[in-house]
């Protein structure tokens, strides 16, 4: 078998949120990865095998098998599962049930309603159609801003309340769903979120972690080269 530094390799892009989740999700329990680029729109037959749902980010455990299905695990949420139990030093999904329970739910929230907001709303129509040759959408990702966003922000600001960790008394997997997802929008988008001042104070928590900002700076790069300057919305 092929020496490797690590057994883990995401398969990715640094601009995916669910990638950038998983990433920092390793970063925080200390547990090592390598990242693999994969070009999702024009995917390679061998990622085509290990995603059924033609998504990223996928998993592989070289400690199980270093080609083919066997040791892959596609899907972000799947994927911290995984690793949760395979490394479960630095537990990053709360012990109480209720908690749990919690923390699962908050996380699909954040990977449906608010990815689906500040992702496909706000993040492509504005660096989609730059890369793409076209005019940014302001006009889409404002009105995604002012008609969309409201109602999402407004869950989660009563989730958390006046709590630090959306899910018991420390960070968890759902902290990390809320703030990769809401980062989406960041790196196209400037935004005031001073009228949900819990999640705003929450966010400026998350991003400060170094698990948190290391995958971040690198999508970062990745977006200044097409779009130097971010969109004010409001």
């Amino acid at each position: 078998m092929t020496d490797h530094t690590a057994d883990f390799v995401i398969y990715g892009s640094p601009v995916s949120p669910f990638a950038r989740k998983v990433a920092a999700f390793c970063i925080e329990k200390g547990v090592d990865f390598e990242f693999e680029s994969v070009d999702i729109f024009n995917p390679p037959e061998w990622f085509l095998e290990i995603s059924p749902m033609k998504r990223i980010p996928v998993l592989r455990d070289r400690s199980v098998a270093e080609t083919g299905v066997d040791g892959t695990i596609p899907d972000s949420s799947a994927i911290c599962g995984y690793i949760e139990k395979k490394h479960p030093q630095t537990p990053l999904y709360p012990e109480a049930a209720s908690d749990y329970g919690n923390a699962l739910f908050i996380e699909e929230f954040a990977d449906t309603n608010l990815a689906a907001a500040a992702g496909l709303g706000i993040f492509r129509p504005l660096f989609f159609s730059i890369i793409g040759g076209k005019e940014p959408d302001i006009a889409r990702a404002q009105e995604t801003w002012g008609g969309q966003m409201p109602a999402v922000l407004d869950v989660l600001e009563r989730r958390l309340g006046e709590a630090e960790w959306f899910a018991g008394p420390t960070i968890s997997i759902a902290d990390f769903a809320v703030t990769t997802c809401l980062m989406q929008a960041s790196l196209v988008a400037q935004f005031d979120l001073s009228p949900w001042p819990a999640l705003a104070a929450h966010f400026e928590r998350m991003t400060a972690r170094e698990s948190i900002a290391a995958p971040y700076a690198k999508a970062d790069r990745f977006v200044r080269k097409a779009m130097p300057e971010r969109i004010e919305l409001g």
